[in-house]
């Protein structure tokens, strides 16, 4: 891995020599200009306004125009003369959270090695630390003609360096989310946690791929073999208005999911229809009133009848036990009788 810069890193009274090795890599498919007719390159070339004609690379050096169209040519021994006291040196200037940096402020990152064995140890003191400390070292460092902010942390068990921008060159956001009062409501913000919780089973950004430089690829491989380009259908465009955000938000869960949305996500799922008709409680009410009355009509005819019985039961008694003094008192007029017949 080739080295970009040379230096120390200054740690207190501790000096740790280290290199810096690029951490990233791009791998854009190159595209060169060249002329749509027939294919020859076009190449830039460096010319002079004033003496109308080509000028070497050597001859070339940086300037910068005031206000007023006046010209200062700086070379680049100028900008190496320059006193910057980062120019080989890290200066550790202080330990904070990782979440102080805005991540807005990063920008590229660099492997730091070390440049000797002596320097292993307080490498790996600064490393423990940071890892120990759960912080990120606030740095200084001059990169070719620029002096940037960096921090320092650990990545899997190497200390990286990660320029960033200085705090007055990130631009205000203000007017650019919606000014006007928006109101979330529970419901919709539930239902955009369950597809973030949803969208985010089983990620793994390490198999994040680029799908554009592998379209690209295969468009050249077919124009160097004279095959026919592949063409593939273009994604419908996304729309441009969403009117009903609840109705948007269960069709993308329902998509993430596989268009099977599970029991546990709709039992989740705030109810917005209006609830199921039901049969209103007086009718109940009425039903029972009406079994109430019922029971109570047939109890009492029963009853009613029971009585009847009772009294024709009564009533044939006592005419039966009529008839039977009626007959014992014949019976005994008879026999009142009999004895003076006999005489």
């Amino acid at each position: 891995m080739q080295t970009t810069w040379k230096g120390t890193i200054s740690f207190g009274l501790v000096s740790i020599p280290v290199h810096l090795y690029s951490a990233t890599q791009e791998h854009d498919v190159p595209l060169h200009q060249v002329h749509a007719k027939d294919g020859g390159r076009v190449r830039m070339k460096r010319y002079c306004e004033r003496e109308e004609k080509e000028v070497p690379y050597a001859e070339i050096a940086k300037g910068y125009e005031s206000p007023d169209g006046r010209t200062v040519t700086l070379s680049d021994e100028d900008l190496a003369d320059l006193p910057l006291p980062s120019k080989k040196i890290i200066d550790v200037l202080a330990f904070v959270d990782a979440t102080e940096i805005d991540p807005l402020m990063f920008s590229k990152a660099y492997y730091v090695g070390v440049a000797d064995k002596a320097a292993a140890k307080p490498y790996a003191l600064l490393r423990d630390a940071l890892v120990e400390s759960g912080q990120i070292a606030v740095t200084k460092i001059a990169l070719r003609t620029r002096e940037s902010p960096a921090v320092l942390r650990v990545h899997d068990g190497t200390l990286v360096l990660q320029t960033c921008i200085w705090p007055d060159e990130v631009r205000p956001a203000a007017g650019i989310a919606p000014e006007e009062d928006v109101t979330v409501r529970p419901q919709e913000l539930k239902m955009a946690r369950s597809l973030m919780d949803t969208l985010s089973e089983d990620f793994d950004l390490s198999q994040l791929h680029d799908d554009y430089q592998q379209a690209l690829q295969q468009v050249i491989t077919a124009r160097l073999e004279g095959v026919e380009l592949p063409h593939e259908e273009e994604p419908g465009e996304a729309p441009d208005n969403v009117i009903d955000l609840m109705e948007a938000l269960r069709s993308s869960l329902k998509r993430a999911k596989g268009g099977r949305a599970s029991a546990a996500t709709a039992e989740e799922e705030p109810a917005e229809e209006e609830p199921a008709e039901e049969e209103p409680a007086p009718r109940k009410r009425a039903a029972a009133k009406r079994t109430t009355t019922a029971t109570k009509t047939a109890t009492a005819t029963k009853t009613a009848t029971k009585s009847a019985t009772a009294k024709k039961t009564a009533a044939g008694g006592k005419a039966a036990g009529t008839g039977k003094a009626t007959t014992a008192k014949k019976t005994t007029t008879r026999k009142s009788a009999a004895p003076r017949k006999a005489s």
